[in-house]
């Protein structure tokens, strides 16, 4: 696996623009770097952006797949800026044309924003999107998110419908919410036995993954104890950073970790050494405990594929007769390994654990939660209060 060399790395500032930001708000806003990296040798390339919020940064993946009969199949756009659509163009100049063009996601505006840019820039493609396209807080039409319309058709259920069924097997996983739905789409690459997701399945690697340390400052900034310390770049702390972003990403407010009262926080902000911009006005309102490195050995387990917290409590309970009935039928495809869209990647793992992972939607599985739950008690309180509210609706009974 070959990530690209530092001659792409020096590229303009001007090539990573980002001119539509404002539509999904989010890290690093209008400059967005790209890493490629070669998967499988002369036939799947992974391009790794970043997005997040206060320095919370995860990747964001798109998968390009060679065609057997030439061109390109492509899974999950990212902006498509200048840098990545030179990256792209130098996999086109070899193997062809895009081809085909698939949005997994039916709920994920992070995603679904730069589909409609990334097809106009080429116009040959037909672009295939997951079921139920909607989104929040402003349920907007295809159409006004650039999508080119003539070209752009919902998935079939049935796969021999689709051009691209030689090279690929497809599962559509899509449930109805009440007030938008959630959709997956995952795909299966024969040749390779290579499976693509996008939000169900993740692994966090233990270091920091190239595309965070082009500028590791988010790392650093997150690596620090409190507001006195200084910003100190060293490998140590940029795997600190790292490992504690994930417990942020993945739990939103783990517990090994504590939030500074107010009155502690206004003192720290005037103490601190840098009240720049960057480092928001010197707000670190943050204080770690002893055990967050057991924290985050018992989220990685090992590197084994797992469904994130915020999909086990909310959504997923929500139909997990269907969820289970699509995992089924994802393991029995001969894959060894699996692409997401965010975290880590390739994760190396078979069909059976990847249907472990959804064993806590089975009434009489002995699987136990993966997860401790202390960490799940925030996501928890959540849930309570989207249904008190009437917003989320009760989960049903598992298998």
């Amino acid at each position: 696996m070959n990530a690209q060399g530092s001659r792409e790395l020096q590229t303009h500032p001007r090539d990573w623009s980002w001119p539509f930001w404002l539509a999904v708000p989010l890290y690093p806003y209008g400059k967005r770097r790209t890493i490629r990296t070669e998967v499988v040798k002369d036939t799947i390339w992974t391009f790794d952006q970043l997005q997040g919020i206060l320095y919370t940064i995860v990747p964001i993946r798109m998968t390009v797949v060679k065609l057997e009969a030439g061109g390109l199949f492509v899974y999950a756009p990212v902006a498509p800026t200048a840098e990545c659509i030179r990256l792209i163009n130098e996999l086109v100049d070899k193997y062809g044309d895009v081809k085909y063009i698939i949005l997994p996601t039916s709920s994920g505006l992070e995603h679904k924003v730069f589909v409609g840019p990334f097809a106009r820039r080429f116009p040959q493609a037909q672009v295939f999107v997951a079921p139920h396209q909607w989104s929040f807080p402003f349920n907007l039409p295809l159409s006004w998110l650039g999508f080119p319309l003539r070209r752009t058709q919902e998935i079939p259920e049935d796969n021999s419908q689709v051009p691209f069924a030689d090279e690929f097997d497809y599962a559509v996983l899509d449930i109805n919410l009440g007030r938008g739905s959630f959709g997956e789409v995952a795909i299966f690459h024969k040749r390779s036995h290579t499976l693509l997701l996008t939000d169900t399945i993740l692994s966090v690697p233990e270091e920091p993954p190239a595309i965070a340390q082009i500028d590791p400052y988010p790392l650093l900034f997150h690596a620090r104890e409190n507001a006195q310390d200084a910003i100190a770049d060293n490998p140590t702390n940029r795997r600190k950073g790292w490992q504690r972003i994930s417990l942020f990403a993945i739990y939103f407010r783990p517990s090994a970790v504590e939030i500074t009262e107010l009155p502690d926080m206004w003192r720290d902000i005037f103490q601190a050494p840098n009240r720049s911009k960057k480092a928001y006005f010197g707000l670190f309102p943050f204080q770690w405990r002893e055990n967050w490195q057991q924290t985050f050995a018992a989220l990685r387990g090992d590197g084994r594929p797992f469904v994130a917290p915020i999909l086990q409590t909310l959504i997923l309970p929500q139909a997990p007769k269907a969820v289970l009935n699509w995992a089924d039928k994802v393991a029995n495809w001969d894959f060894q390994q699996i692409i997401s869209c965010h975290f880590d990647s390739p994760i190396k793992t078979n069909p059976q654990q990847f249907r472990q992972a959804f064993a806590f939607l089975e009434q009489n599985s002995s699987a136990n939660q993966a997860l401790p739950e202390t960490d799940l008690q925030f996501i928890k309180e959540l849930e309570a209060n989207l249904l008190k509210r009437g917003i989320a609706t009760p989960p049903r009974e598992k298998i």
